[in-house]
């Protein structure tokens, strides 16, 4: 299956934006400032302990994207690890914005990309341009984690939805702040399947089981018609849904999730097969789990093997990240 243009609905980077903001010159993010804080003051993650082991990893499946370097599969072993239930929510976000005073890359910048159906017409004048092969991407002038849609938005009604807008500098800056670290390609897609070996999505190969919607996905004609089957247009809350056989939550769909990689296209062909990490060279970080705008017709990431990935400073509003630690 071919997707439209051959783009993700993860989004596009911010050297792709068409119009008066392009990329700017910022420097980068200085992560050595942000000091961890204090065990007993870190907001809790409710973090799961998995002991680790091998497991088949990737998949040759017909519905694939093989640009994506999903396969082939390869037997992977990984060791003990904790990962989050649930991504980071707006509320936890928060509290690592009101400790450190941190500014995420979409404020620097001044805009980040909102899918168009969340745009008000009288809000069009704040858009700066959007991607060429993708243009339900606005980059909208002063949206950011605490106000997804641009000003006159905020996320007092979704504390308990994940935070969007963040780059994967961003990630990684919360993650030190909190005592974790970002998962592992591998490490996500262990947990992720939930124990279950080589099935399609968290729960098996059904993508509704007993006429139940299991994720949060788009239901219609994308990028024009959502007819929000499954409950929700946007985001949903982070524990939404049943969990997978581990007790993770929305790891199909919802948002995208940053992982530490980077991005590499021949990563099943490795012949590293304990902790495998990808190696620095494309620019790219790695992406995993699909959103809430994936589609079967054109983004049918939402597979547990599937990938995407982006440049280190993108933000959207489909894309967050959940925490991992050492075990």
């Amino acid at each position: 299956m071919n997707d439209m243009n051959g783009k993700s609905c993860c989004g596009a980077g911010r050297q792709e934006l068409e119009g008066a903001a392009a990329s700017g010159q910022l420097q980068p993010v200085e992560l050595h400032s942000l000091k961890p804080r204090e065990k007993a003051a870190r907001p809790s993650h409710m973090m799961i302990t998995l002991p680790g082991g091998e497991f088949l990893m990737g998949t040759q499946a017909a519905d694939g994207f093989p640009a994506d370097g999903e396969g082939p599969i390869r037997k992977v072993k990984v060791d003990a690890f904790r990962i989050a239930a649930h991504t980071v929510t707006n509320q936890q976000f928060g509290e690592f914005v009101q400790a450190t005073g941190y500014v995420t890359e979409a404020e620097r910048f001044g805009w980040s990309y909102v899918f168009h159906l969340f745009v008000p017409e009288q809000r069009r004048g704040d858009v700066e341009g959007s991607p060429r092969e993708a243009p339900w991407w606005l980059g909208v002038r002063g949206a950011y984690w605490a106000k997804p849609e641009g000003e006159g938005s905020s996320v007092e009604e979704r504390l308990n939805h994940p935070v969007i807008h963040i780059s994967w500098n961003d990630a990684e800056a919360y993650c030190r702040w909190a005592g974790g670290r970002l998962p592992t390609e591998a490490e996500w897609e262990y947990a992720a399947r939930g124990g279950l070996e080589q099935k399609t999505y968290p729960w098996g190969d059904l993508l509704k089981q007993d006429g139940h919607h299991r994720c949060n996905i788009w239901q219609g004609k994308f990028p024009t018609v959502n007819h929000a089957e499954d409950g929700y247009v946007g985001t949903a809350p982070v524990d939404a849904y049943e969990p997978n056989g581990f007790g993770l939550y929305n790891v199909a769909g919802n948002v995208w999730e940053w992982c530490a990689d980077w991005f590499e296209r021949d990563f099943h062909r490795r012949s590293d097969n304990v902790n495998p990490k990808g190696a620095a060279g494309s620019g790219l970080r790695s992406l995993r789990g699909g959103s809430y705008l994936c589609h079967r017709s054109y983004c049918n990431r939402y597979r547990v093997a599937a990938r995407s990935k982006n440049t280190p400073d993108s933000s959207t509003g489909n894309m967050g990240f959940r925490m991992a630690m050492d075990v």
